[in-house]
């Protein structure tokens, strides 16, 4: 089938960035949140995200005018029902994303593909508790959206093949590289990133370097771009926990086994970037480290 009109539930870091490279590439792109106020923000980020992409040549201000007026939004989220191609970027919290599926059911086309953007939930499981577990499958950006290239898609066990090539024909249309994963815990990026976070994060918990010294020896010692106690602040430690979770229930060794020092930041609300305070404190001019 023809893609063209794509619904996105949550208007987030991710469900901004979504709809985002969506529009600029020519889809008529509905955007859901329950706050109004979320929504607002999300139309403002977009237009500064575009506006710099513009400011560098990467864009013109007439392509930023078009995209930006093909986003529609909502509070609404039966106003998604209508759309070719629905992305789920919600929390990542099973019962949440279990719930807005079955809210959406009764007003979906039969036409209509379900997709989650979620990092690490089963996407078979999520899939079988919908109308359509053949339309299912996961779609799974990368943060920040309109700067990585990669889109890991995912199907789930029933996920047939023209559910497939409908999504990589999206992927293939936003001039992003799509990797095929198989429906495992945190798929092939999470499952491979979240342990070296989670194992730095058991670095400074047993005090073998403080913050500034860990991510400083993976950047200049492995040539990460950042560190990884600086990467988990970027992603939300609620996120990484919440993954790690995932790869230890689902996967049932100990090797995965979430950092007790993760656990107490998100406890704390330390979360990262998004509450100003996680590894480092971001509410000066300068972030500083917490540890």
């Amino acid at each position: 089938m023809e893609i063209q009109t794509i619904g996105i539930v949550g208007a987030g870091q991710m469900g901004n960035g979504i709809a985002h490279v969506m529009s600029l590439a020519g889809y008529d792109v509905m955007l859901t949140d329950i706050s109004a106020d979320a929504l607002n923000k999300a139309m403002e980020t977009m237009r500064g995200n575009m506006s710099r992409q513009v400011s560098r040549d990467k864009i013109t201000e007439a392509e930023m005018e078009a995209a930006l007026a093909l986003i529609k939004t909502t509070t609404t989220l039966t106003d998604l029902g209508p759309s070719d191609l629905i992305i789920e970027a919600a929390t990542e919290r099973e019962s949440v994303k279990q719930a807005i599926f079955e809210d959406l059911l009764p007003h979906l086309g039969p036409h209509t593909i379900l997709t989650s953007n979620t990092s690490s939930i089963s996407i078979t499981r999520l899939a079988s508790r919908t109308d359509r577990p053949e339309k299912f499958m996961g779609f799974h950006f990368m943060n920040p959206v309109p700067v990585m290239k990669l889109v890991e898609l995912i199907r789930g066990i029933a996920t047939d093949e023209p559910t497939f090539k409908a999504c990589k024909q999206v992927v293939d249309r936003l001039n992003k590289t799509a990797a095929s994963a198989e429906d495992f815990p945190a798929f092939i990026v999470n499952r491979i990133l979240m342990p070296m976070i989670n194992e730095a994060v058991y670095t400074l918990y047993e005090g073998v370097g403080n913050v500034e010294s860990i991510d400083s020896s993976m950047k200049l010692g492995a040539n990460h771009p950042m560190g990884p106690l600086e990467l988990a602040d970027f992603i939300g430690l609620d996120t990484c926990l919440a993954i790690m979770n995932v790869l230890h229930d689902g996967l049932a060794d100990t090797k995965y086994r979430p950092c007790p020092l993760l656990t107490k930041y998100v406890e704390a609300g330390w979360l990262g970037r998004k509450s100003q305070r996680g590894f480092y404190d971001y509410r000066g001019e300068v972030p500083v480290p917490t540890r």
